[in-house]
């Protein structure tokens, strides 16, 4: 069994490293100055572990068996051009963002939704910082292969669940995004602070409302407001992902978050203005740093 990570930034060098661990073999995809690294001096864990990885990596992907695809959601229809000419027999998505599953669907037979609490930061290319051991689910959104991608999981000791609503759970996971991360990367700011401070939280409170109302016309019933607020002191310390992208200067995946609530508001009826302004205004970031 050959698991290959597709896209070997922070997460999915984590997962990666964890299932190599276990004995398993593992092939890295990565790009840039990570694969350079990576390739030379190999993979470092530090955190809630601390060991050295001499790992397999490519900049393009190879044949394996399954497929764990952890790229920036606006990489994924370019991941999935290059993963056709290559043989495997399902993909897992563990990204961020909503439409991933649908885009890989389109051209695979068998594809996994997945949504993670795995706490994993790139501290520089070939070190990665395990920030916190969590939970995750998945489900299978094409095809049967939720269960090998588990199985694969469980080997290597983590916590993980396969479950028959991964679309609500990505919409969940989605929502929180939505209110955490737009706000710590246009403030600057950890997570914890747009609770500390009343005029971030204000806004915050705003952006939860569109979603949980959105999320409740599709069925979902989520209190997003306090699941947010909860999810953003409990990890008060971490610097979301987009606030990550922001400081270094890259693209953000705030259309597939906060824009996937846009257009499904707009699909159903239902204004998502605060939603909309935050896209605006990381955009706005985005292109002003060109």
């Amino acid at each position: 069994m050959t698991v290959m990570v597709f896209g070997a930034g922070a997460l999915g060098s984590l997962i990666g490293a964890l299932i190599l661990k276990s004995g398993q073999d593992v092939v890295f995809i990565a790009r840039g100055e990570q694969y350079r690294v990576l390739k030379e001096r190999g993979l470092k864990i530090s955190g809630l572990m601390d060991e050295e990885f001499e790992v397999e990596v490519y900049d393009r992907p190879v044949d394996a068996d399954l497929v764990f695809l952890t790229v920036k959601a606006y990489d994924t229809e370019k991941a999935a051009e290059l993963l056709r000419d290559v043989s495997f027999d399902g993909i897992c998505s563990l990204q961020n963002g909503v439409g991933n599953e649908d885009i890989l669907s389109g051209y695979f037979s068998a594809v996994v939704g997945g949504v993670t609490t795995y706490g994993a930061n790139l501290k520089e290319p070939g070190h990665v910082v395990y920030a916190g051991e969590g939970m995750t689910f998945l489900g299978d959104w094409k095809g049967n292969a939720a269960h090998n991608f588990a199985d694969v999981m469980e080997k290597a000791g983590m916590n993980v669940e396969v479950v028959g609503d991964i679309g609500k759970r990505i919409w969940e996971k989605a929502a929180i995004n939505a209110v955490i991360n737009p706000l710590t990367a246009i403030c600057r700011v950890r997570n914890g602070k747009i609770v500390e401070i009343p005029q971030i939280w204000t806004i915050a409170k705003k952006i939860a409302g569109e979603c949980e109302a959105i999320l409740g016309r599709m069925g979902f019933h989520v209190d997003v407001e306090n699941v947010a607020r909860d999810v953003a002191l409990r990890t008060s310390e971490n610097r979301s992902s987009m606030l990550q992208d922001v400081e270094k200067g890259k693209r953000t995946e705030v259309e597939f978050i906060n824009g996937a609530f846009v257009r499904k508001g707009r699909e159903l009826g239902i204004d998502a203005i605060y939603n909309e302004m935050m896209v605006n205004l990381v955009r706005g970031m985005e292109l002003g740093m060109d």
